[in-house]
């Protein structure tokens, strides 16, 4: 007998499910306010480059003004207006019908960006498209450094909550960028970024793992003692590890070919000068913040490719709708980057009025949060909003983030901020006597005789912070030259 096989038959399932988006906008928004002006006019002038709808405006006179128009021209020259008038698709700006004939020398490559380089990486890997989603915020998220700026738990609070997010998810995704080039990305701290290093290190790179008792060891270190290490401690430390001289000795030369700043390859060295972002005046009112109007691209969609656009049909020339639309999201992103960054500027101003009048040593108490609360918006965007982002003042040109610091109470119930006190030490230590410098007890008691009460240990990490040498070695320093 032969054997009668049942067929199946097809069965259509509908499995509801989330997945975490990201509108290419909401990224672009959040990438454009995270920019420095600088780079702000590098990603500009890709787009420009690459997206034929968008241009910059055109710096010639508006047709809302043509009395002033035709009077600038009258004194130039007495040509009659008509033989001035300009071809639409001749005007400068405008793209032309001709843009092969650009004759102007192409640009030098530029180099990948970490975020770039990062990125590369990850479409390379096979992971589903919601941890694809949650490595590239993360990404956006790293500080020049390579370090995590935000924790976890707060990267969590800001995603949308129709979305589900979970801890766990994020965790994976941390980790999944955490196995990327360079060794130690993606690090919450110093030693996990030393220990990233360690967990598969690149023998031809660090020779000295070959050592496993010095591994084990160097990784004891990272994970456990970093602050003991840095005393300069050896026998304590030994102690504390339960290791001899000698694989101390090969643990901290393997420590010291650590990188502790991943990101450092792909860091921009700082400019001689920063452009301003915002400046501020004094009026009759009070003080003013306006926006740079040199640091402001102006940017358009293209009107003879928008005119084109329009008088075709919607199916018609897809690729050139979505660069229109795609040009749209430029121009409203970037105004809605230097709306933020004017909205954040007025509110410190507001908070810090004190310094623009006296100086440093008037800055108050401000933290992100305050600002946060005022505007509504959240501290993440404050940060980024913040973040090389200068401002003119009569005091020279300030990065934003300057502007906040924690407070220090005084005698008076007031209280003065971690910026004005350092600005008292930096002037103190400037009038010393150098054969006879002054002791951070010394400087708190100057200190406390001004009213504003810290304790020595607060005064040193101040001092620290301003990178001035102790007293002693100060003393020494004087005493060599």
């Amino acid at each position: 007998m032969q054997n009668i096989v049942p067929m199946t038959r097809p069965i259509l399932e509908l499995r509801p499910g989330q997945h975490l988006t990201l509108t290419p906008q909401l990224q672009q928004s959040i990438r454009l306010l995270q920019l420095s002006t600088l780079e702000l006019e590098a990603e500009i002038s890709q787009v420009l480059a690459e997206n034929p709808l968008l241009e910059r405006q055109d710096e010639a006179p508006s047709a809302e003004a043509p009395a002033e128009s035709e009077r600038e021209s009258s004194v130039q020259d007495d040509e009659p207006a008509a033989e001035r008038e300009t071809p639409v698709d001749e005007m400068p700006g405008s793209g032309g019908v001709y843009p092969d004939e650009d004759s102007s020398r192409p640009e030098a490559a530029r180099p990948d960006t970490l975020r770039e380089h990062l990125l590369g990486q990850l479409m390379l890997t096979r992971a589903a498209p919601r941890d694809v989603a949650l490595a590239g915020l993360l990404i956006d998220e790293l500080d020049e450094n390579g370090y995590l700026g935000s924790p976890l738990e707060e990267i969590l609070e800001w995603l949308p909550a129709e979305l589900e997010p979970d801890i766990d998810e994020l965790k994976a995704a941390l980790s999944l960028l955490q196995s990327f080039d360079p060794p130690g990305i993606g690090a919450r701290d110093m030693a996990e970024c030393l220990l990233l290093q360690l967990r598969n290190p690149d023998l031809d790179q660090l020779p000295e793992a070959a050592d496993a008792a010095a591994l084990v060891c160097a990784r004891q270190i990272c994970a456990q003692h970093l602050a003991l290490l840095a005393t300069g401690n050896a026998a304590r430390l030994c102690a504390a590890v339960g290791c001899d001289d000698a694989t101390f000795r090969s643990a901290h030369s393997l420590i010291l070919r650590l990188e502790p700043r991943p990101g450092r390859a792909w860091t921009v060295p700082a400019a001689d000068y920063a452009v301003p972002d915002v400046i501020v005046r004094k009026t009759r009112g009070g003080w003013q913040v306006t926006l740079n109007s040199a640091a402001m691209p102006k940017l358009q969609i293209n009107g003879l490719y928008a005119q084109m656009l329009g008088n075709q049909k919607e199916s018609a020339h897809a690729g050139l709708q979505s660069q229109l639309q795609q040009a749209r999201w430029m121009i409203r992103n970037v105004e809605q980057r230097f709306d933020t960054i004017l909205r954040v500027a007025q509110a410190i101003v507001q908070h810090q009025t004190a310094f623009f009048s006296q100086g440093p040593v008037a800055m108050r108490p401000l933290i992100l949060k305050d600002i946060a609360g005022e505007l509504g918006l959240h501290e993440s965007t404050i940060s980024r909003a913040t973040t090389q982002k200068y401002m003119l003042t009569p005091f020279g040109t300030l990065e934003l983030k300057r502007f906040f610091g924690t407070g220090v109470s005084t005698d008076g119930g007031d209280a003065t901020s971690a910026t004005a006190v350092q600005t008292f030490i930096r002037q103190m230590v400037a009038d010393e006597n150098r054969a006879k410098p002054l002791s951070d007890s010394q400087i708190m008691q100057k200190l406390a005789d001004q009213g504003i009460v810290i304790a020595r240990r607060t005064v040193a990490k101040y001092r620290e912070a301003l990178r001035i040498a102790p007293a002693a070695l100060r003393k020494a320093q004087a005493a060599a030259r």
